[in-house]
């Protein structure tokens, strides 16, 4: 399992099949819409063709109008030639409309795909992937794709089309001059494959490098507060303004390129017609060939020269955007790290809340070698309240995340009701549980929203039971809306104990059978604590509970105390036979508490 890729650099190369391999992936997203794309493919070929057919109608009308000094004949082949281009423009219109509703509709699938993934991975995953990276695929990424589908693709056939169609039309109307253009050919394909190739290496150093600047731009506006207190706004935008240089640098460096093809390509293709309506001319003067034959000659030397500049930019769009598929894939080729088995034992019902521990090794996979739990085993019986003690860094929180299976150990196995966690769904697992975290997460949404997270079918007035209950509802009562009052991207206008206690309240709705506590009141003052004890004492009767706590004020009450330290159980017992045989928890509670009495 790997983040995102970010060691893939400008100068990484893949044969041209591979490249754009990750375009036909696109393929699938496609076939649900295959009348759409059928109608578009009808409306793009009825296009070419009256374009096409312009040509023929200058000729009639210079030959058979202007030449023949006829005003009915001309007044014939205008009206004629209004017809195709009435007929053009709505082929064109219809065109232009489902293949953009064809490039919005694939994009929305495609994020949807994406986010529901990502969703899906394990936080193992998360400690080296870059949030900016990924939201750039699913934004900017996505946009390649969008264009592609929605404006490059059609763009291409029918420029191919056209150019075909204007080259065929050329060796009817003049063979020797369609040579003239044939031997140029190969002079403008050549660029547009080799620049291409550049192109699309260059596209994708542009891309990461605008996902280095926005995982810095998140990075920094998380951590605003913290900026400001130091005073370190110069030094984040001189950061900011060396990523915005990199990106732009590496934009240029696709300009030029792209600027480079596409002087080649105008220059080549319409010195090939200044050079073919000077021959044309020639043989015009000597009666070799009509005007109207001659007009009708330019206009499809021009169409086949435009389609070839036109030809050199969708190759570049499609370059891009098989960078950006190859970035999209990449991420969903990532399998996640935790999923439900093929066939999932089912938790027995009701629940119990018996949890066991048995001789589990743990290490993170950033941190290898380093034992986060070593050899832990404990056994938590129905609606016992165990708390875990220790310093930081000796896995309390550790066994709180196995047990929610953000991760499996490296040995041993947990239980719930006594079967093994890693064969059942994780979401089945996880249902049982309630989570009150350290760092809770407040939602940009009212708190009705935020607390309703617990339960999304709980009513009313089952909400403000649980904020009542958590010491929440004074707060919430006292905000300009009350409990509709939006609280902010990431509940900035709530302090961190108020947040805290909306989580506490979330869980509560939740009414799980095993409450998780991880220092659910380290953010609250002793008023608020007081209270927000009351509330957990309730909410953990007839439960299952699990504290992770620094201050031993607030598991004093525990049924039993598990001290910790490197992974390892070094004590159990309550409170006072635990301050009696001293060791660590006895020296922890003589900081904690003055004197050990």
């Amino acid at each position: 399992m790997s983040p995102p890729d970010q060691t893939t650099g400008p100068g990484a190369s893949a044969p041209a099949v591979a490249r754009l391999a990750a375009l036909r992936r696109l393929l699938p997203y496609l076939r649900p819409y295959r009348g759409r794309v059928a109608l578009a493919a009808i409306a793009l070929l009825l296009a070419a063709g009256l374009v096409l057919g312009l040509g023929q109608g200058v000729r009639h009308l210079v030959d058979e109008g202007f030449a023949a000094g006829s005003a009915a004949a001309l007044d014939r082949t205008a009206l004629l030639l209004f017809g195709v281009v009435a007929a053009l423009a709505a082929a064109t219109c219809a065109r232009f409309w489902l293949v953009s509703w064809l490039g919005e509709r694939v994009a929305g699938d495609l994020r949807r795909e994406v986010f529901e993934h990502v969703l899906r991975l394990s936080p193992a995953w998360f400690e080296t992937a870059r949030t900016g990276d990924i939201l750039s695929r699913l934004t900017a990424d996505v946009t390649l794709l969008q264009s592609l589908i929605g404006s490059a693709i059609s763009q291409g056939i029918r420029n191919v089309l056209t150019g075909a169609g204007a080259f065929g039309m050329l060796l009817v109307t003049s063979p020797k001059l369609a040579g003239i253009v044939a031997l140029v050919v190969p002079l403008v394909v050549a660029p547009m494959v080799l620049f291409g190739r550049r192109e699309k290496r260059l596209s994708r150093a542009a891309q990461e490098r605008i996902a280095d600047l926005g995982d810095m731009a998140e990075e920094v506006l998380a951590g605003l507060r913290t900026v400001q207190a130091f005073t370190q706004e110069p030094a984040a935008r001189a950061r900011f303004a060396g990523r915005v240089d990199a990106a732009v640098a590496a934009a240029v460096r696709r300009i030029n390129s792209r600027s480079l093809l596409i002087l080649l390509v105008i220059l080549l293709g319409f010195g090939a017609i200044t050079f073919s309506l000077w021959v044309g001319g020639r043989d015009v003067v000597a009666g070799r060939m009509t005007g109207g034959e001659l007009a009708a000659f330019v206009l499809y030397a021009v169409m086949l020269a435009s389609s070839g500049a036109s030809l050199s930019e969708v190759w570049g769009e499609i370059q891009r955007a098989a960078g950006a598929a190859e970035r999209i894939f990449d991420l969903l080729a990532v399998p996640p790290g935790i999923a439900a088995p093929p066939s999932p034992a089912v938790l027995p019902s009701p629940p119990r809340g018996r949890i066991a521990f048995e001789d589990i090794r743990f290490e993170y996979p950033t941190r290898p070698g380093q034992p986060a739990l070593d050899g832990f085993s404990l056994l938590v019986e129905p609606g016992e309240t165990v708390a875990l003690v220790g310093p930081s860094g000796a896995g309390k929180t550790t066994v709180l995340q196995l047990l929610l299976r953000f991760y499996d150990p490296q040995a041993g196995r947990v239980t719930l009701d006594g079967i093994d966690i890693r064969g059942v769904d994780p979401a089945a697992l996880r249902a049982r549980l309630g989570l009150v975290p350290q760092d809770p997460v407040v939602f940009s949404a009212d708190a009705w929203e935020n607390i309703r997270f617990g339960r999304p079918a709980a009513s009313d007035a089952a909400v403000r039971a649980a904020a009542e209950a958590a010491a929440a509802d004074g707060f919430l009562d006292a905000l300009p809306q009350g409990f509709s009052t939006f609280l902010g991207t990431k509940g900035v206008m709530l302090s961190g104990g108020q947040r805290q206690r909306l989580a506490i309240a979330r869980a509560i709705l939740r009414d799980p059978a095993v409450l998780l506590l991880d220092e659910a009141t380290s953010a609250l003052d002793a008023e608020s604590e007081q209270a927000v004890q009351q509330a957990l004492t309730m909410a953990a009767r007839g439960r299952t509970t699990l504290v992770v706590a620094h201050r031993l004020a607030t598991v004093r009450r525990a049924d039993r105390i598990v001290v910790m330290e490197a992974g390892r159980i070094v004590a159990t017992g309550t409170h006072e036979a635990l301050v009696r045989q001293g060791g660590l928890y006895g020296r922890l509670a003589a900081l904690q508490f003055g004197a050990v009495a």
